[in-house]
């Protein structure tokens, strides 16, 4: 199997063929454009500078366009970046297609499905249960194939299923050894709280965000999901009111996005679950990238820390 960008070591030379997965373009300063790539495969993604550029190649590599690199890692402000040496775009003979370099869930789609079907299939209360699986058979599509999120945690194809799969693992546990959390509304708000992303992001490739997405976000959208669900199903109870706040709280702080914090003992326990698993997430993906007795790159979005991998570790 062919070694991946990110598995390549600072002072190494590539030569890969790679998905576009964003162009920024930026003025150097010299006065002259540049563009910022980040270019991915299954291994992950790594931020290359591309200088001097021409307006074809502004209009040549684009997202979701595949290119074959030739260059050189090197290490700048804190971590790996591609040094270009040459570039052009895939062409008809190329043996590659943008699957061959997505970046995808250890887990298939339907392992996936069936650990949150039977999830489903655990609540008691018929309430819950049917605003549940109505909305998880109405986007079950999207969800399969949708990242989690554009960066920081689970930004890869069937990332939002992974993360939902994952964060389910840890309810059970915490379900078992806390037997008066209510274990319909955990596994419910589980499910439920980042379903909005499908409308929220742009796909599975080179995602972004939609006008909807930014306009609204995914927690608005799903608190009214929620609300239309309820009424083509004729339910109207408290599971419905309940069900929305934990989606609207869990984020956890007003500082975080969250547009309330958790009153119910449930959705306390749903923020620390989503706040443990994207983390968990973030830091094995940057000590993957990491070699033992050394320090990840920072992380954004954990205080900007680097972390050490300790030399015993594998």
């Amino acid at each position: 199997m062919k070694k991946g960008v990110l598995h390549f070591e600072v002072g190494e030379q590539i030569d890969l063929y790679l998905l576009v997965k964003s162009a920024t373009k930026g003025i150097a300063s010299n006065g002259k454009p540049f563009l910022t790539l980040i270019l991915q495969d299954k291994s992950g993604d790594i931020e290359a500078k591309l200088w001097d550029v021409s307006q074809g190649d502004e209009e040549r590599y684009i997202a979701q366009s595949i290119v074959r690199v030739l260059g050189d890692i090197h290490h700048y402000r804190g971590k790996n970046q591609l040094k270009i040496r040459k570039i052009r775009e895939k062409e008809a003979h190329d043996p590659v297609t943008i699957s061959d370099l997505l970046e995808t869930a250890p887990l298939s789609e339907e392992t996936m499905m069936d650990k949150i079907t039977e999830a489903i299939f655990e609540m008691n209360n018929p309430n819950i249960q049917r605003i549940t699986r109505h909305l998880m058979k109405k986007y079950q599509e999207p969800f399969l194939t949708y990242p989690a999120a554009t960066k920081n945690h689970h930004e890869f194809v069937s990332g939002l299923a992974y993360h939902v799969v994952s964060m389910l693992e840890l309810a059970k546990s915490i379900a078992t050894l806390y037997p008066s959390l209510d274990k319909d509304l955990l596994y419910a708000g589980v499910i439920l709280h980042d379903l909005g992303k499908v409308m929220e992001l742009s796909g599975p490739i080179s995602t972004t965000y939609t006008i909807k997405g930014n306009l609204i976000g995914h927690i608005s959208i799903m608190v009214n999901e929620i609300e239309k669900a309820a009424e083509e199903l004729g339910i109207d109870g408290e599971e419905l009111i309940v069900l929305q706040h934990l989606v609207l709280s869990h984020h956890g702080k007003l500082e975080w996005g969250s547009p309330k914090q958790p009153i119910i003992k449930e959705a306390e326990i749903l923020h620390y679950i989503d706040n443990i698993d994207a983390k968990m997430n973030m830091l094995d993906r940057a000590l993957a990238r990491t070699k033992p007795g050394e320090y990840t790159e920072r992380i954004f979005a954990m205080d900007n820390r680097s972390f050490y991998k300790p030399t015993f570790h594998k």
